[in-house]
């Protein structure tokens, strides 16, 4: 088993986004394919969760940060729009 499948659910998380994202993606997959035993496969969801938590809260303190930088003043807040590429 590959050793970020084994490392404690709980501990706190010192990683990218962009890594956490990786690594979650990694996990599905290995959960996908059915191959993983029992006890492993619920390592690799306790793991998952964390990860998924990890970004959660990585991507509500962005928004919140987006959300501050584009105070207009009025001191109402302002609603996120989707981004839509202009090409």
């Amino acid at each position: 088993m590959t050793k970020h499948l084994t490392e404690a659910s709980s501990e706190s998380l010192d990683m990218t986004f962009e890594a956490a994202v990786t690594e979650l993606e990694t996990i599905v997959s290995q959960m996908e394919s059915k191959q993983l035993p029992l006890q492993d496969t619920l390592t690799a969801f306790k793991r998952g969760t964390a990860l998924l938590q990890h970004c959660q809260k990585t991507l509500a303190e962005v928004e919140q940060q987006v959300r501050i930088l584009s105070d207009d003043g009025t001191g109402k807040p302002q609603e996120l729009q989707a981004y839509q590429d202009q090409d």
